[in-house]
């Protein structure tokens, strides 16, 4: 009678087990999800060498405070925890450390700097962490697709590849230099530039590296005169940039100039350079600037940042916290009710050709995780005006040789 009852209490108990497991996996991860709040994280440059990048916190900060008062997303706010990690790696990992380990983020929204992103990738894909649009375009995050890393952000080598490409072929210029932050953010635009002058027999006539704290970059500026550079591409921090055309300036040097996405505030850049930024080229990715008043949604983005940050300046930084962190948003719309990161990164894998604010066209898939490689170029003419240059220009360069490039750099 007893071994009776003994197995009759351990096979109830073995199904209770079963029924519990079976429960878990069903419902998946739903780490800093209830059943009103999601838990959002990032860090990035709030002070430092790249404080003028931290703006984009601030955006994206006013964007998350936007959607709850517009009630929320399919009935939970959004929580958002970040961190200042001045744009350096060593000060990152603990930061984002205590992002998933304290805080309990359910997913990382965006995320500033290429070294400092590399620094925690391995930790975020290890903990299996939704990471939704860092905005940095290195190969990393998508080279071989992470499964829980998706970016829209597009990529420096490519951006490289339009700009070396409208110096020489539309500006008819041959002489091309380039000064670049000594990372792979600036050895990624580097090589993609590289590659398309030497498939038209050209190369860099001055390729001058910079490191994050340098500033008098007096001497760099002016190897690049005795280079005879006609054409300079800029792949710096938005401050050295602005002490770059400073010294170019006071010699009298003055190349065509062609700036990276990340120097696409034209406003800020503007003021920085007190006006030495008009008749600058820059990468932008889409078509419509944070200036733009008739766009609807940035009007709204424009109205809400104003209300959150009454004594910060609108402009394209700003803009970018909202503009490349709306997939994230939209994955969290279509995952529904029931999120968990499972579900929710399998809804942002059906992101297809998805139009955001700035005009850029976003599509994903469970194999392809970078949302975009399509850029335009603007020329800026005043703090508030840009001229478009020609269409949206897709590249279609070899990512797979460039990344062996890198490799050797």
């Amino acid at each position: 009678m007893w071994h009776k009852i003994t197995f009759i209490i351990f096979v109830i108990l073995f199904c209770n087990s079963c029924d519990n497991s079976s429960s878990e996996s069903s419902t998946g991860d739903t780490t800093g999800v209830s059943d009103t709040e999601i838990v959002l994280g990032v860090w990035g440059p709030l002070t430092g060498p790249a404080a003028l990048w931290g703006t984009i916190i601030k955006g994206t900060d006013a964007y998350f405070k936007m959607i709850n008062d517009d009630g929320g997303i399919n009935g939970r706010n959004i929580k958002f925890v970040y961190k200042d990690d001045a744009y350096d790696p060593s000060k990152t990992v603990p930061a984002v450390r205590e992002l998933v380990q304290k805080d309990e983020i359910f997913a990382v929204a965006g995320g500033i700097g290429t070294a400092p992103c590399m620094s925690v990738m391995n930790f975020l894909e290890e903990n299996k962490v939704p990471w939704i649009s860092p905005m940095t375009g290195v190969t990393h995050w998508t080279y071989p697709p992470k499964e829980n890393i998706f970016t829209s952000f597009p990529l420096y080598f490519d951006e490289g590849q339009i700009m070396a490409k409208y110096a020489t072929q539309d500006l008819k210029l041959t002489k091309v230099a380039i000064i670049y932050q000594n990372d792979d953010f600036g050895k990624s635009g580097l090589i993609g530039a590289k590659q398309m002058l030497q498939q038209n027999n050209l190369d860099f006539v001055g390729a001058l590296p910079v490191e994050i704290s340098d500033t008098d970059l007096s001497s760099h500026v002016a190897k690049l005169k005795e280079s005879g550079a006609e054409a300079v591409l800029l792949w710096v921090l938005p401050r050295q940039a602005a002490i770059i055309l400073g010294s170019s300036a006071v010699i009298d040097f003055k190349p065509a100039w062609l700036a990276s996405v990340v120097l696409s505030d034209m406003a800020l850049m503007h003021n920085i350079t007190k006006g030495g930024w008009e008749g600058v080229y820059f990468n932008y990715p889409g078509t419509v600037l944070p200036t733009d008043e008739d766009s609807p949604n940035i009007s709204k983005y424009k109205t809400a940042f104003a209300k959150y940050y009454p004594e910060e300046r609108w402009g394209t930084f700003s803009a970018s916290g909202f503009i490349w962190l709306e997939p994230l948003v939209e994955g969290l719309k279509r995952a529904g009710k029931n999120l968990t990161r499972e579900s929710f990164l399998e809804a942002v894998s059906t992101i297809k050709d998805f139009e955001t604010s700035s005009g850029v066209i976003i599509s994903f898939s469970k194999e392809n995780h970078l949302g975009t490689r399509s850029l335009g170029i603007m020329r800026c003419k005043s703090a508030t005006e840009a001229e478009k240059i020609g269409e949206i220009i897709t590249s279609d360069s070899d990512v797979s040789e460039m990344i062996k490039m890198l490799g050797e750099k």
